[in-house]
């Protein structure tokens, strides 16, 4: 017999759903990224966390930065950067794991299933070929083959650039309308 080992779920079992108390998107607007909380991005419109009780290997949460509900309850600006940090967050996710495909959707409210009803957020679950394996059908146990801790490794680096990246256009954004920082 094989043992499956993920002590990180036992927070999940005991009813411990994270180590943060109120919402888990609401962080401080001086926070980046935050290994402990496994916020990977975080800019003034949205941010990308892994989820702590992922359905696969990096399984991530996106969710705007404000505090908002529902998806009409969001601007423009702020749904056009929920769906450009989608597509990025994916284009990582494919560089780094290697998934045959993507779950990707949201859950608004709760009689919709939506474990923080009261913050909009997106999942994206990237899938394999035959991840729907015995264990997850007959057991409802879900076999996940990498430490979450070394998948945030793996995959801040590419979003620390991101959001380097993001800064940089934002600062170009700026000079283009005339608004140049010396």
């Amino acid at each position: 017999m094989k043992t499956l080992w993920a002590p990180w779920r036992m927070s999940y079992i005991l009813g411990q759903a994270g180590t943060r108390q109120g919402c888990i998107f609401d962080f401080p607007a001086a926070i980046t990224h935050d290994k402990r909380q496994l916020l990977l991005y975080k800019d003034e419109l949205c941010e990308v966390l892994l989820n702590r009780f992922p359905y696969a290997n990096g399984h991530l949460l996106i969710a705007p930065a404000r505090h908002v509900a529902d998806i009409t309850g969001l601007s423009n600006t702020e749904a056009n950067a929920l769906m450009a940090i989608l597509k990025e967050s994916i284009i990582i996710l494919r560089r780094h794991l290697r998934p045959d495909g993507f779950n990707s959707g949201l859950n608004l409210g709760a009689a919709a299933g939506a474990g923080q009803a009261d913050h909009l957020h997106f999942h994206v679950v990237p899938r394999w070929q035959e991840d729907h394996n015995f264990m997850t059908v007959t057991a409802e146990i879900r076999s996940i083959p990498e430490h979450i801790d070394n998948t945030f490794d793996q995959l801040l680096p590419d979003f620390q650039a991101l959001a380097r990246q993001g800064t940089e256009n934002r600062r170009q954004r700026t000079e283009d309308r005339g608004h140049k920082k010396e």
